[in-house]
């Protein structure tokens, strides 16, 4: 099977909603990388909590919390085959954004590692402690816990 074959079979094995999502997302994830080419983090970090907090914050329940990591897998997958391949800070942001506009309390992370290679950087989402759609990656690379040494960090973005 041709790699165009194959996509268009897993779009049409996606559910009704998975697809309104992932093309939503392909639509926000360009959006979120022009604001920050042209207003930079911390503007467009606030302009997305200005207008990204519709409802009162809520508790997570374990729906809610499958439900988001899948906003996550998605986030992810329309980062790799949208228009443009999107970092992980701009996946990150949207599902942010999308999830406290459903009133759930995403909190943006950042971690950041010196290798061998120079400085490592990554961004993510975490719902009631969970690393949202980072599989096994993560955890040994950029530490979810409190850093122990000054060449490891990980940290909570300030809203």
């Amino acid at each position: 099977m041709t790699e165009s074959r194959t996509r268009w079979a897993r779009w049409r094995a996606l559910g009704a909603g998975d697809r309104r999502r992932l093309l939503a997302l392909a639509v926000l994830l360009p959006l979120i990388d022009l604001a920050l080419r042209s207003a930079g983090f911390v503007h467009t970090q606030r302009w997305l909590t200005r207008h990204g907090e519709t409802r009162p914050l809520r508790a997570c329940t374990p729906q809610a919390l499958a439900e988001a990591e899948r906003l996550a897998q998605l986030a992810s997958i329309a980062g790799r085959h949208g228009a443009w391949t999107n970092t992980c800070l701009r996946q990150a942001l949207v599902v942010q954004w999308w999830l406290r506009r459903e009133g759930l309390p995403a909190q943006l992370r950042i971690g950041a590692q010196r290798g061998e290679e120079g400085l490592q950087a990554h961004a993510w989402v975490e719902l009631e402690g969970m690393a949202l759609a980072q599989g096994e990656d993560l955890p040994p690379t950029f530490p979810l816990a409190a850093p122990t040494t000054r060449e490891a960090t990980s940290f909570d973005v300030p809203r």
